[in-house]
């Protein structure tokens, strides 16, 4: 729909070409360029068309954008966030970003040590001198794509498919829930995680199971993962799925209601071109709607057939989110991100 903004098909072309050579494992992708270096660390492979291609299409973005230096690790430990963390503050990155809420420790840890290295942890809230966190709005475009599913759903029951059980993915699960109830207050949920982001078996076993408990509609939120949840959906009749993280209509057309879109090239180019000025000091970025960083995008191959007045009732909502006029609040006091550091 042309009043919701998607991805563009050159950021996701450019996604497309440059998988082969990111790296993958222990093993650094560098890409010489010009002065300003920038690196990525990304908790798996870049070729899950979701949250991880997303960050490596950010940082070709800021490549092609800034003329920058830019290097990319897919870290498989703990232990590997901080020494990749510490081996780029030793060559002198000037920027270094560990994809997804659990870098946030590792960056605490190191940064003291590399005082002219800014370290940054999306989905993070975590402050210090050098270290900064992004706080995706994420439930705002959940908050939407729930009220799509609770007015589509046939069975009532709705489902949620997780990775792990972080709490950037439960703010947008029980974001999705309460917009599902906002169209649709008999909607039911059922909520699942697979224990991992990698394993696209478990997530189509996961799939299987809810589809077997009446779900019709799934919400996925699993990375590489979530590719099996799309897979059980394309096999089993009747059954619907939402992306999440990029806009993934196309990996099941025919099955796939919209998607939960966080533009990452758009939200890392934001953050290079201030780290990139100097003197930058530690804050958490805070990027939604209203920066055109989160969106929700209903799948055109299906959105033809959406009842209008529901297109609108969510048209007016995503308005009213960005106007900050929406009077439903999300989520509870406790469930709000809090600056640790």
């Amino acid at each position: 729909m042309s009043h919701f903004r998607a991805l563009s098909t050159t950021v996701l072309a450019a996604v497309a070409f440059t998988f082969g050579g990111c790296s993958e494992g222990a093993k650094a992708s560098d890409q010489q360029s010009g002065s300003f270096k920038v690196a990525l660390l990304t908790p798996g492979p870049v070729s899950d068309r979701s949250w991880n291609g997303g960050a490596y299409a950010g940082l070709m973005a800021i490549r092609d954008s800034l003329g920058a230096q830019v290097s990319h690790i897919q870290t498989k430990t703990p232990a590997e966030f901080d020494e990749n963390f510490r081996q780029y503050g030793a060559k002198g990155f000037n920027l270094v970003f560990g994809h997804g809420f659990e870098f946030q420790d590792a960056a605490l840890r190191v940064a003291p040590d590399f005082p002219n290295t800014v370290y940054v942890t999306t989905s993070g809230t975590s402050v210090a001198k050098n270290v900064a966190g992004v706080n995706f709005a994420f439930e705002e475009a959940s908050y939407l794509a729930g009220m799509l599913a609770g007015k589509l759903t046939k069975s009532n029951v709705l489902g949620m498919i997780g990775g792990t059980e972080l709490p950037p993915v439960k703010r947008s699960f029980e974001a999705f829930e309460q917009g599902a109830k906002a169209t649709n207050p008999k909607a039911r949920i059922i909520v699942s995680y697979i224990g991992n982001w990698d394993d696209a078996s478990a997530g189509k076993e996961q799939a299987i199971a809810q589809i077997s408990r009446g779900v019709d509609i799934i919400f996925q939120n699993a990375d590489a993962a979530g590719l099996g949840v799309f897979q059980a959906v394309k096999e089993s009749k009747g059954a619907r799925i939402i992306g999440a993280n990029a806009n993934q209509n196309d990996i099941a057309p025919d099955h796939t209601l919209g998607s939960v879109v966080i533009d990452l090239p758009h939200a890392f180019l934001l953050i290079a071109k201030e780290v990139e000025k100097g003197g930058f000091t530690g804050k958490v970025f805070s990027l939604g709607l209203h920066d055109a960083v989160v969106t929700f995008v209903p799948n055109p191959r299906l959105s033809g057939s959406f009842p209008l007045d529901l297109l609108n009732a969510i048209d007016s909502t995503r308005k009213e989110m960005i106007a900050g006029s929406f009077a439903k609040k999300l989520l509870p006091d406790s469930a709000q991100p809090a600056v640790t550091k």
